[in-house]
């Protein structure tokens, strides 16, 4: 497969932000219910959620439709630089090893890699908006915090301004998890796919790689996930070590306490969203990709 020449930080950076908004646009309300469900712990009782749809249900029924898009300005926020991040980085990324290890184009191994620390790249930017996103989805801040500006004063005022910053080390392992299946899958599944002659056709195939590779990373980093949640979800409290504090320990404390299948807490929303998100992602950042190229051609045919 020939690969397309890579265009310009800019052109990469804009097309993840507008890839990243779209897809939170259709896919956020699976992630209310993600996280409300991975915030769960204790025994249950008549609040408690039995699953997807259950979550769904609950939510309308006692807060209303509108509170599966609560939180929302911080992931809205956050998606523009987030995704710009990731495709931005992945790409600056592949650059660098290429040249390190002397490969022209990608190949299944390189794609691993510079997907893991894209991941990683990425997670810095992220998350302070994770967890002014995960405080104000818990059920329990329902009226804790007026919104988004309001959870980040009272966070600082409260707890340190350090504390926007909780939960790095596990957010870092999640994405690490989540870009290397993604990216990997992408590479692997394209070269699998018939290779495609029209827009439709790779429209469709990048539709599927994305998915897969989506479906891929939620698989290895759910339990992570759910740890990162209950990290960021834990105010600090002076002089008191909290329960869940590092990403690897907190995945022993939740296995040890409730069991292997506590650790992929939400995972049936979290890979409806990211599985076809995954897909989603792809085909917008690519299609914008192309459009950008479109234009370039057209004002400097010289340069591409």
């Amino acid at each position: 497969m020939v690969e397309e020449k890579p265009l310009p930080f800019q052109y990469q950076f804009a097309a993840g932000a507008i890839a990243g908004v779209s897809e939170i646009l259709v896919m956020y309300p699976l992630d209310v219910v993600k996280t409300r469900v991975q915030l769960q712990t204790g025994a249950v009782t008549g609040d408690t959620y039995n699953g997807m749809v259950d979550c769904f249900r609950k939510i309308i029924k006692n807060e209303g439709f509108s509170r599966l898009y609560r939180g929302i300005s911080a992931p809205i926020l956050m998606e523009a630089p987030k995704r710009a991040t990731k495709f931005a980085a992945n790409d600056e990324w592949g650059k660098v090893y290429r040249k390190m290890f002397g490969v022209n184009q990608m190949n299944q191994s390189l794609s691993i890699l510079t997907g893991a620390t894209a991941g990683a790249t990425e997670s810095f930017v992220v998350v302070p908006f994770e967890l002014v996103k995960i405080r104000l989805q818990d059920k329990a801040s329902a009226g804790k915090y007026k919104g988004m500006v309001d959870c980040v004063v009272k966070t600082i005022r409260n707890e340190g301004v350090l504390t926007m910053y909780q939960g790095l080390e596990s957010t870092m392992w999640r994405h690490i998890l989540w870009n290397a299946g993604y990216f990997g899958c992408i590479f692997q599944v394209r070269q699998m796919l018939p290779q495609a002659d029209t827009k439709s056709g790779k429209m469709t195939n990048d539709l599927i790689s994305g998915a897969v590779g989506g479906t891929v990373g939620t698989i290895l980093n759910t339990p992570l996930d759910v740890v990162k949640s209950r990290i960021q979800n834990t105010p600090k409290v002076a002089g008191q070590i909290p329960k869940y504090n590092w990403a690897f320990p907190g995945v022993a404390t939740v296995f040890k306490e409730e069991g292997f299948g506590a650790l992929y807490k939400g995972f049936l929303p979290k890979v409806l969203r990211l599985g076809p998100g995954g897909g989603i992602l792809l085909v917008v950042f690519t299609t914008v990709m192309d459009t950008f190229r479109q234009w370039q051609t057209r004002q400097c045919p010289s340069e591409l």
